[in-house]
């Protein structure tokens, strides 16, 4: 049982990664265009940094989440496991 939940967890951790790094690439390759479009459209007025600030905000949220705090959450489902136990 132990190993399966082992798996599960571990499971989860690289799926959490890999969905931070394919936010990651997508967020690089549409600033890449915007910067293109930017610099095509009208160099005089720049304006791809607004929606790099925000999107980047959010990017390190999603790298906060995934590898700074990804603890807290296996404690959430060691507490829900807990209690599951507990009703039965």
């Amino acid at each position: 049982m132990e190993n399966t939940e082992a798996y599960q967890s571990a499971k989860k951790r690289v799926e959490a990664k890999i969905g931070f790094y394919i936010h990651l690439s997508v967020y690089v390759a549409v600033i890449l265009l915007l910067v293109v479009i930017n610099f095509s459209t009208s160099s005089s007025t720049i304006w791809f940094h607004w929606p790099m600030m925000g999107w980047g905000i959010a990017v390190a949220l999603h790298a906060l989440a995934v590898y700074v705090f990804s603890g807290r959450f296996a404690a959430t489902e060691k507490m829900i496991e807990k209690e599951m136990n507990r009703q039965r």
